[in-house]
């Protein structure tokens, strides 16, 4: 019965170790079947540099001798510049050179003066560096009348203002639904700042007037905090306080959906082409491109300007929700027109002139590390799912870097857990083959010396 036994275990032993070198074996197979194990979970965009280098020719070189900067197909920065001496200085400053007729200045005056005509609730327009224009833009609830007479305010700036109907509307993007609400509805928190005493969600100013509270869930039985600060029309950003003061860990986190996060590092201004990513309560996570900046929108509870204009969807309740690329904060989600079915265009409040207007800075990684910012915990408005991160709330990371032990392992991208498995399962069968062996060589040593006396 004995001998019986070791043998079922021997068996189940070697099975085991068989299993294991098949699981090894196609985790390895598949990690290199795919990506690189370096390659991040977060969205990831290689336009920061361009941007950053494209800002920095403009800004030597004056704007009256450029017309702004953008991201080129290739990823290396483009700049218009209005004669070739400037293109010459552009080009030994590392960027492609662009001949435009108008200077920055020029479509900067232009849209001046459309913002001193009569108000057209309806309208949008924007500085387009690649069209070297102005384009302005007329939803279906702006009035033939109305719009001849915008017309021909463009016809008297001069050709480079360029008109254009679009589908849908341009509205906010709040509705009543969830996951952080109030009495005005359902925005998306933004981003968590602090003021160096206490923490805050930086979201769009018209989700709601001072004195707004927030709850995580429709029942009212979680509060997340209270609007303290509010900027609409004109801009569009707001401060809502935590209820405890803090944000809690994980505060530099933003959700991308399915449990993962994208932990932010710094803020930052966008660059025309560069692409970038939005997540919100209601459509999630998107990406898409900066189209234009500076961008004037006249919704119809008042005009908005400064906006950043991108072709990345959003739908209702997606407002205040966090723009970002790379880690680095850009924005939060004003309104638009279109929805995520058929697409459209989005604008955003740019963060870091939001920062500066209501003195506070962005809570970072390197923040949570050392003790500044948030501190203690606090529940996530929205009803995130457990391990989810949600945007401007508390929450783990669980992209590249903030999996679990067993995530990382079954990891299809990592090629090291499969090998680590391929390896004990070799152990694992070899030992079983060298114990089975010892026990023959001792049953043949016991019988020999019975036989020989």
């Amino acid at each position: 019965m004995r001998h019986a036994r070791r043998r079922i275990v021997r068996r189940a032993a070697r099975l085991a170790a068989v299993g294991g070198l098949l699981l090894g074996g196609t985790m390895v197979t598949r990690a290199v079947a795919s990506e690189p194990p370096d390659a991040s979970a977060a969205p990831h965009t290689l336009a920061q540099g361009a941007s950053g280098a494209g800002a920095g020719i403009v800004a030597r070189l004056g704007a009256e001798r450029t017309a702004g900067h953008w991201v080129g197909d290739d990823g290396r920065p483009v700049v218009a510049v209005t004669d070739d001496e400037t293109a010459g200085a552009a080009r030994r400053a590392g960027a492609e050179a662009k001949l435009v007729r108008h200077s920055m200045s020029e479509l900067r005056s232009a849209a001046s003066a459309l913002r001193a005509a009569p108000r057209v609730t309806g309208t949008a327009w924007a500085l387009d560096y690649r069209s070297n224009q102005v384009v302005v833009r007329g939803d279906s609830t702006v009035s033939g009348p109305d719009w001849a007479r915008l017309t021909g305010v463009a016809e008297g700036i001069g050709d480079f203002v360029r008109m254009e109907r679009v589908e849908g509307t341009f509205t906010t993007r709040l509705n009543g639904a969830q996951p952080i609400l109030s009495t005005a509805g359902r925005c998306s928190a933004g981003f968590n700042v602090t003021d160096g005493t206490d923490d805050f969600i930086l979201t769009a100013g018209h989700c709601g007037p001072t004195g707004s509270v927030w709850f995580g869930d429709n029942k009212g039985d979680r509060q997340v905090g209270k609007t303290v600060s509010a900027s609409f029309p004109g801009d569009d950003f707001s401060l809502v306080e935590y209820a405890n003061g803090k944000a809690g860990d994980g505060a530099d986190v933003v959700a991308v959906g399915d449990g993962k996060g994208v932990r932010i590092t710094g803020a930052g201004a966008p660059a025309v082409g560069q692409r970038v990513f939005r997540s919100g309560s209601t459509s999630g996570l998107r990406d898409g491109r900066v189209t234009a900046l500076d961008a004037t929108v006249n919704y119809p509870e008042g005009t908005v300007t400064g906006l950043i204009e991108t072709d990345v969807c959003a739908e209702p309740g997606d407002s205040g929700g966090p723009m970002f690329s790379e880690g680095v904060a850009l924005g939060v989600t004003s309104g638009g027109d279109g929805d995520c079915g058929k697409g459209g265009t989005t604008f955003f409040q740019p963060l870091p002139e939001a920062m500066e207007a209501l003195g506070v800075r962005l809570i970072v990684s390197g923040q949570q590390e050392s003790g500044q910012g948030a501190a203690a915990s606090s529940p996530a408005p929205g009803g995130a799912a457990p391990g989810a991160a949600a945007p401007g709330v508390t929450a783990p990371v669980t992209g590249a870097d903030g999996r679990t032990l067993l995530a990382r392992l079954t990891d299809r991208r990592n090629v090291g857990p499969g090998l680590l498995v391929v390896a004990g399962s070799l152990i694992a069968l070899v030992a079983t083959r060298w114990i089975r062996a010892e026990h023959d060589r001792k049953a043949y040593r016991r019988q020999y010396s019975a036989t020989w006396g």
